[in-house]
């Protein structure tokens, strides 16, 4: 909601637990509440916004106004749901599958026909490879600083500045191959080379009902 141009395929999963009746009612029912979200949304940002343009005195609010007018114009493209049952690998290739339609969508995705520099393919790959090596922890974490040192020890990679690895982080980013909270000051030097070690972490802390677990435990 606070990304421009937001693409999102809900998925609907554990479809195994349910009759195919079910299925359908399901996914009309959760795409409905996407709809009535994003309604509720939209009028609540103009709500706030009449708001704050009807006071006394706006322009101690101008910041804010211009926070809510951002939020207001990322627009969301919602696509269908797609229900899945996580057991049957036939069901993870049909997800893998759509996924892939609607990425090479160039009216979803118009950056989609970008040609890259070839440097960020070289980046890239040096940093799978770094990912890979046996020196690297399993928590994948590494010192922005350090890193570049590392890929500037590669002979095609000698010249890389830190603007450019910035840049090239930041689309590694919005692949999923590496996380770099860039804007977020205490996380800013970090870059997360393995990304499937924040999600094992969330899965330790993030659980379904955790507080209903912990008051069940005497």
């Amino acid at each position: 909601m606070r990304v421009p141009n937001s693409v999102v395929l809900p998925v609907g999963t554990h479809v195994d637990c349910c009759q195919e009746e079910e299925v359908e009612k399901k996914r009309h029912d959760i795409m409905a509440k996407i709809t009535a979200m994003l309604a509720e949304r939209k009028s609540n940002l103009a709500h706030f916004i009449n708001n704050l343009e009807g006071s006394k005195e706006p322009e101690f609010y101008v910041d804010q106004w211009e926070r809510l007018k951002e939020m207001e114009s990322c627009t969301l493209t919602i696509l269908n749901l797609v229900a899945v049952n996580c057991m049957d690998h036939h069901d993870i290739k049909k997800l893998e599958a759509t996924i892939l339609e609607h990425v090479k969508n160039e009216e979803l995705f118009p950056e989609v026909v970008r040609v890259l520099p070839p440097v960020y393919r070289q980046v890239e790959a040096a940093i799978v490879d770094i990912a890979q090596s046996e020196e690297m922890a399993d928590h994948g974490m590494m010192d922005f600083q350090y890193l570049l040192s590392k890929l500037s020890q590669c002979e095609h990679l000698a010249s890389l500045g830190r603007e450019l690895l910035q840049d090239i982080l930041r689309y590694l980013h919005r692949i999923g191959l590496v996380v770099w909270y860039e804007e977020i000051k205490h996380l800013e030097s970090t870059v997360f080379l393995q990304p499937t070690f924040l999600i094992t972490m969330f899965k330790l802390l993030v659980r379904y009902r955790l507080v209903q677990q912990l008051e069940s435990i005497s």
